[in-house]
C-alpha cells in the first residue's frame, strides 16, 4: 500500500475546502508574474527615452507605460489577497478539524495515558499542531508556489532583455540555492525536533506546576 504524503493527509481533513487550498496555489503564481509585469514596462521606459535621447518629447509612450506598471502591481495583490484569503479559509477548517479529531481520539484513551504525558504537554501538543498546520497552509504553500514561479518568469524577461545578461544572473541564484541547501540539511531536521521536544517538556512542567501551587499552599 503506497504511504501518503503528509500533505494529502491534511487535504483529508479538508472536506469540501480542499479545492480552496488548491485555488490559492494558481492565484499565487498569478500574483507572482503579474508582479514581472511593471518590470517590462518599465524596460519599455528606459528604451525609448534612451531610443529619442536628448529630444525626450517624442518618447509619447512613457505615460502610458507607466500607468500600465502601476496598474499590474495593484492587479497582482489584489490577485495575491486573494490566494490568501482562499488558503486561509481551508487552512482554518483543517486546524479545527484535527484539534476535533485529537480530542475525540484523546477522550477515548485510558486515564493512565493522560496521567503519564502529562495534561500540559497534550494541550500543546494540539494547539501547536493545528496552529503549525495553519502556518504551513495558509502561508507557506501559497508563498512556495509564488516563489517557484517567480525565477522562472524573471529568467524569461532576463533573456528577453539581453540573453547574456540572464545566464550571467543564473550565477549567484545556483550559488545561493547551494548554501542554502547546505544550510538546511538533516543536522538542522534533528536540532528543530530537539528544540519541540524541549519545548513541550517546559510546557508541560510550567502547566504541572501551576496546578500544583494550591496544594503546595495547603499543606505547606
Amino acid at each position: 500500500m503506497k504511504k501518503q504524503s503528509n500533505l494529502s493527509r491534511l487535504m483529508g481533513y479538508a472536506g469540501g475546502h480542499k479545492i480552496l487550498t488548491y485555488l490559492s496555489w494558481v492565484l499565487s503564481v498569478m500574483s507572482s508574474l503579474l508582479s514581472l509585469v511593471p518590470f517590462w514596462y518599465i524596460w519599455r521606459i528606459i528604451h525609448d527615452i534612451l531610443e529619442v535621447s536628448p529630444d525626450f518629447s517624442q518618447a509619447g509612450n512613457v505615460t502610458g507605460y507607466g500607468w500600465s506598471a502601476v496598474l499590474f502591481a495593484v492587479i497582482s495583490i489584489v490577485v495575491y489577497i486573494a490566494a490568501l484569503m482562499c488558503s486561509h479559509m481551508s487552512a482554518f477548517r483543517i486546524a479545527a478539524n484535527i484539534r476535533k479529531e485529537l480530542m475525540r481520539h484523546i477522550t477515548a484513551l485510558p486515564l493512565g495515558v493522560t496521567e503519564k504525558y502529562g495534561s500540559g504537554k497534550l494541550r500543546r501538543i494540539v494547539n501547536s499542531s493545528s496552529v503549525a498546520t495553519e502556518t504551513y497552509l495558509a502561508h507557506r504553500l501559497p508563498d512556495k508556489a509564488g516563489a517557484i514561479a517567480t525565477p522562472i518568469g524573471l529568467l524569461f524577461l532576463l533573456l528577453a532583455f539581453d540573453w547574456r545578461l540572464g545566464l550571467l544572473s543564473l550565477v549567484p541564484v545556483l550559488l545561493g540555492f547551494l548554501i542554502m541547501m547546505k544550510m538546511t540539511g538533516k543536522d538542522m531536521e534533528k536540532r528543530m525536533e530537539q528544540y519541540q521536544n524541549a519545548l513541550a517538556d517546559m510546557s508541560n512542567e510550567a502547566v504541572e506546576y501551576v496546578r500544583g501551587v494550591p496544594v503546595v499552599k495547603t499543606f505547606g
